[in-house]
């Protein structure tokens, strides 16, 4: 991508009104063509050309880990094959797991290591006024002041087990998640962003899609479904909350 920084640039044409009224009906929107086609396309290259992927997971109790890449040298396959079975035990017994790798673009910026200006122009224009105001019309919710951010790609074998989103640390008001995916998603590739009322029905699933961005008031159960071992490459996204403070 050369010297070139890619900028979110927001679709003029969005449904305002229609969006508002999913939110209020739903607690939840899928936001598609959010960006100009532009603007996504160069997101979408940089985070799948030049993003220095780490790895975050946890098994139950045992995390969260948030590995930047100059650590992923220490995992050697005796500590991957343990961590593994740690995931697959806390899964399969209905405790929180997740696996999958990111690149902590909001740390980054505020702690003095990012990648790229490239990265932390976008961090920038999240948290700028277009977004924070349209986020703020979308959902009613005005206390809206900010946002982190994070990129994400979920691979094949890894997933996001059903939660909530609550911190009581964290003024957590909106998650929300912009994909930018590099193929066509297929629906048997996983990945899904689910939702399920109180009796484990999915009652919601957001295909992962070029330029779509969900957005979910918080707390809500979902999840990110597992990807099974045939699933490409290319589920990227950045993710991350909208909070009050």
């Amino acid at each position: 991508m050369g010297q070139s920084q890619p900028i979110l640039k927001l679709n003029p044409q969005l449904d305002l009104p229609g969006l508002k009224t999913a939110f209020a009906r739903d607690r939840r929107v899928q936001i598609r063509d959010f960006l100009t086609r532009d603007s996504a396309q160069s997101i979408a290259q940089l985070l799948a050309e030049e993003t220095p992927w780490g790895l975050s997971w946890q098994a139950g109790a045992d995390g969260p880990h948030k590995l930047r890449r100059e650590q992923m040298a220490g995992l050697d396959p005796s500590t991957m094959q343990r961590t593994w079975q740690k995931l697959n035990h806390a899964a399969a017994t209905g405790q929180f797991a997740f696996i999958y790798s990111q690149y902590q673009m909001y740390d980054a910026v505020r702690d003095g290591w990012s990648a790229s200006a490239a990265h932390d122009g976008i961090v920038a224009a999240l948290n700028g006024p277009d977004i924070i105001a349209l986020m703020r019309d979308v959902t009613g919710i005005g206390q809206i002041s900010w946002c982190d951010a994070q990129a994400t790609h979920f691979g094949a074998g890894q997933f996001l087990t059903v939660h909530q989103d609550v911190n009581e640390n964290e003024d957590w008001l909106v998650a929300y998640v912009l994909n930018l995916c590099t193929h066509e998603w297929h629906p048997d590739w996983g990945g899904y962003l689910n939702f399920f009322n109180d009796d484990g029905d999915i009652v919601a699933g957001f295909r992962p899609r070029f330029n779509a961005l969900n957005i979910f008031a918080v707390p809500q159960h979902h999840h990110v479904s597992y990807l099974p071992g045939y699933a490409p490459a290319g589920r990227f996204a950045i993710t991350g909350w909208f909070r009050g403070r």
